[in-house]
C-alpha cells in the first residue's frame, strides 16, 4: 500500500513539473531581443521575437510635434553599447541620427534603456524630405542596424 501512495506521489509531482514546463514554453522570452516604441509614455509599437521580421508603421502628425518619442530595444534583457536611433530616407540615407551613451550593467534599468528624440524633429525632416521614411536602431551588437518602424505623416495617411 505505501509503494501505491509513493508511486502516486511520483506521478502527480511528474505531471506538476510537466505543467510548469509546457507553460514556460508558451510564456514570453524575457531575455530575448526586442523592441518598443511610446510617444510620451503612449505604447504605440512593440515587437519581440519572430515578430520583428514584421515591419510596421507609425503615424506622426502635428498634433504629437511637442511629444517625445521613446525607443526602448533589448538585446536578451539588456541596453547595446554605443546605441543610436536615425531617419533613413527610401534610400537607405540618414537624414538624422541620435546617439546615446553606454549603461552599466549594474545600473541597467527601464529608464536608462530609454532613447528619445522630439517629434518635431522627425516632422521637420518629413518636410523637407517627402517620401518614405523609417526608423532605425542600431548597436555594437548590431551595426549594420534594423529597421524597427517606417513613419507615415498625418498628411499621407489623409491622402490614402
Amino acid at each position: 500500500m505505501k509503494k501505491v501512495i509513493l508511486t502516486t506521489r511520483s506521478a502527480a509531482l511528474l505531471a506538476l513539473i510537466a505543467a510548469i514546463a509546457l507553460f514556460s514554453s508558451f510564456s514570453a522570452n524575457r531575455g530575448g531581443e526586442g523592441f518598443e516604441i511610446y510617444l510620451n509614455s503612449k505604447l504605440v509599437l512593440q515587437q519581440f521575437g519572430s515578430n520583428m521580421n514584421t515591419i510596421k508603421s507609425i503615424q506622426l502628425d502635428q498634433r504629437s510635434a511637442n511629444d517625445q518619442l521613446v525607443v526602448k530595444y533589448y538585446h536578451c534583457g539588456h541596453a547595446g553599447k554605443n546605441r543610436s536611433i536615425a531617419i533613413k530616407d527610401a534610400r537607405n540615407k540618414i537624414l538624422k541620427e541620435w546617439k546615446f551613451t553606454n549603461t552599466s550593467a549594474a545600473s541597467l534599468s527601464i529608464s536608462d534603456a530609454a532613447m528619445s528624440c522630439k517629434v518635431k524633429d522627425i516632422l521637420t525632416i518629413q518636410k523637407t524630405n517627402p517620401g518614405q521614411l523609417s526608423l532605425y536602431y542600431s548597436s555594437d551588437e548590431i551595426p549594420k542596424g534594423r529597421l524597427l518602424a517606417n513613419i507615415i505623416s498625418g498628411d499621407l495617411a489623409k491622402a490614402k
